[in-house]
């Protein structure tokens, strides 16, 4: 997945630190962020993509934030007005949005991009109290955001949702979102309600969108997912009764089940938790089959 990109190392913790001539910046305009592209390979549908070095913008930089540091090189968000964007642009830099970067090599540039887009947007709408509207400050040991007046603490924001895969036999349930960027087939998802466990939020998004009762859920993975400011929880559930699909057509364009022999593993890039379970399922159902 997105975030496994061992051997590289991430380190997320803050640090009250300063840039340095390799650190790398990473600029931002309105969500969307400033990359150098370097190559396309046509062949797997991938861009390689490279950030800035301090030493070469820092004439371009009036303030920053530290992010976070991977493989020890130090990551440094700069927010940046409209009437600058023009000028990034003639040094090189392209503004992309969250989802390019899920199309983008190095894979531990990909994951940083993302965890930063994630950052950036926390940072931006928090600018204010949301108690007494005076602005808010940067604490200096944690990543934390104070009011200067009230002492209102604010956290980053970290929506816990849940990916359903629900199988019957040899079959699993697969959907495509209505009116999303993304297009290809996902999983039954949503959001974790107050006051409910995650093995309740499996059972209400499932009656939600599919209208299908489940039982034996079983925990899979989880998965930080900075598209959408998620931490993800990856569950394996059985059907339970009738398989009649009703279909939420606010949510969802397409709802079906779908013979997991007919899916070719190889065929599915695990850059996310959603394709990380349907492979994981395609193979055990082969297998299993291979054992009888």
């Amino acid at each position: 997945m997105i975030q496994d990109i061992e051997p590289h190392n991430f380190n997320n913790q803050y640090l009250d630190a300063t840039p340095e001539d390799d650190s790398l910046i990473l600029f931002f305009n309105n969500n969307h962020l400033a990359i150098y592209e370097q190559t396309v390979d046509e062949s797997i549908n991938k861009i390689e993509i490279k950030f800035p070095h301090y030493k070469k913008v820092k004439d371009h930089i009036c303030s920053y934030t530290y992010l976070f540091a991977l493989d020890g090189v130090s990551f440094f968000r700069v927010y940046v007005e409209d009437d600058q964007v023009d000028e990034l642009k003639d040094l090189g830099l392209k503004f992309k949005k969250r989802h390019y970067f899920r199309n983008t090599l190095p894979k531990e540039y990909a994951f940083a991009s993302l965890t930063a887009l994630h950052l950036n947007g926390w940072y931006e709408i928090n600018r204010f109290c949301g108690k007494c509207g005076c602005e808010m400050l940067h604490d200096s040991k944690l990543r934390m955001l104070k009011c200067k007046k009230c002492g209102n603490e604010v956290f980053p924001k970290i929506a816990p949702a849940v990916i359903v895969a629900i199988v019957d036999k040899n079959r699993i349930l697969l959907t495509k979102y209505r009116g999303r960027e993304y297009k290809n087939y996902a999983l039954v998802a949503g959001f974790n309600e107050i006051g409910e466990s995650l093995e309740e939020t499996v059972k209400r998004e499932v009656m939600e969108e599919v209208g299908l009762k489940v039982k034996n859920i079983q925990y899979y993975k989880s998965q930080p997912w900075g598209l959408a400011d998620n931490i993800l929880a990856g569950f394996i559930c059985e059907l339970d009764g009738t398989d009649k699909i009703l279909k939420d057509e606010l949510e969802l364009s397409v709802a079906m089940w779908v013979d997991m022999d007919k899916i070719n593993p190889d065929e599915l890039e695990t850059i996310s938790l959603t394709m990380d379970m349907i492979k994981h399922l395609v193979l055990a159902n082969s297998a299993s089959k291979m054992t009888k």
